[in-house]
């Protein structure tokens, strides 16, 4: 038998699963907490309980994600990997992330990282670790010459980046195949198109 704290966290996970699901459907903006509690299977009131909105509840979602994907590139930069391989790590997790759930990739990247004067500004510094975590994956391969230095670190940073972004919003809105095929190739290719240019 669930202990109560147990208990608990599942009922709040519940709740953060149907939000992601309520907010790919109906988008942030137009959904209310009612259509959140209705998806969950619970009480308008509990939602409440462990949220004090749904920008918290979008909040939650975005923090737990991105620490995930921190927690990854860092992981990657560790390795003795060469620089393309642990950019390819990178774009492995990213896509293998929207593999696993695309709802929640979605959200995350149509509500907040593209949502530039709303939720993407509030997590802007979040955003930016990222972005850092990557250049200097790039600045120490310039600087043992595996990379050129003619491009700087943050443009290949936000390029590489951009590049993966732009690739799962073609899925998202459905303006290319999203097959198990695509994916794959997709990580391929992302490397080549940014490693090709620093390493030309």
């Amino acid at each position: 038998m669930a202990t109560p704290e147990r208990a608990a966290v599942d009922k709040r996970r519940t709740i953060l699963d149907a939000a992601v699901r309520v907010f790919a459907r109906q988008g942030f903006h137009t959904c209310r907490v009612s259509d959140i509690a209705d998806e969950a299977g619970v009480a308008y009131g509990l939602v409440y309980h462990y949220f004090n909105a749904k920008e918290e509840i979008l909040d939650t979602l975005f923090l737990e994600r991105w620490d995930v994907m921190l927690a990854a590139i860092a992981e990657a930069d560790a390795s003795q990997r060469t620089a393309r391989d642990k950019l390819y790590a990178i774009a492995e997790f990213i896509i293998d992330s929207y593999r696993h759930d695309p709802n929640l990739m979605k959200v995350i990247i149509v509500e907040v990282t593209r949502a530039a004067n709303t939720f993407g500004r509030t997590h802007l510094a979040k955003i930016r670790e990222a972005y850092q975590q990557i250049s200097g994956i790039v600045a120490r391969a310039q600087a043992d010459g595996s990379f050129r230095k003619e491009i700087t670190p943050e443009f290949a940073a936000l390029a590489f980046y951009g590049c993966i972004e732009q690739v799962l919003s073609g899925w998202i809105f459905e303006l290319e195949p999203a097959g198990p095929g695509q994916l794959e190739r997709a990580k391929t290719l992302i490397v080549e198109t940014i490693c090709g240019g620093l390493e030309g």
